[in-house]
């Protein structure tokens, strides 16, 4: 029993997701529930606990496209943040539950990677956040900028999304 209801509330999810007001079509998305541990002095959700949730949501958008920090580690390649743009719209309180999407937009193949983020709270309905990471293709093993190996072209130039 309460494997089909947590089945029928994860469709319910997933369908009120699909409906919000994405700025990109096909969004990698999950869930973020807003706890004490977020909250800074101004009683609202502090920018380090957006960064964190930035790379999170990066880390499990790219392992459900099948890479792994492993492979990584493997071809000695990591696509790494040069640029953030951070845009806050509306503040966030404890016991917000926000709707956090991704999408890779640019993949030049050689070693620029472009990526976006919008997070829609679930209770208001409403963009709170958006931002732009700019990621650069550099070795593990020196820090050096090196071309995308053919596993990184694959996978995220094969995953851009049309604009």
């Amino acid at each position: 029993m309460l494997n089909s209801l947590a089945s029928v509330n994860h469709l319910l999810l997933k369908k009120r997701m699909n409906n919000l007001d994405w700025q990109f079509d096909a969004p990698y998305t999950q869930t973020w529930a807003i706890q004490n541990a977020h909250i800074d002095h101004y009683n609202h959700v502090n920018n380090v606990a957006y960064l964190s949730q930035l790379e999170s949501l990066a880390w499990a958008h790219t392992n459900a496209l099948g890479l792994r920090f492993e492979d990584y580690q493997a071809l000695d390649s990591a696509m790494v943040i040069h640029r953030h743009e951070l845009d806050y719209i509306l503040p966030c309180h404890q016991g917000d539950e926000l709707a956090c999407s991704t999408w890779i937009t640019a993949c030049d193949g050689r070693l620029h990677l472009t990526r976006q983020f919008q997070f829609i709270c679930l209770r208001r309905f409403k963009t709170v956040f958006k931002a732009k990471t700019e990621f650069v293709c550099a070795r593990l093993s020196s820090g050096a900028p090196r071309r995308m190996p053919q596993a990184f072209k694959n996978t995220y130039c094969g995953a851009v999304i049309p604009q």
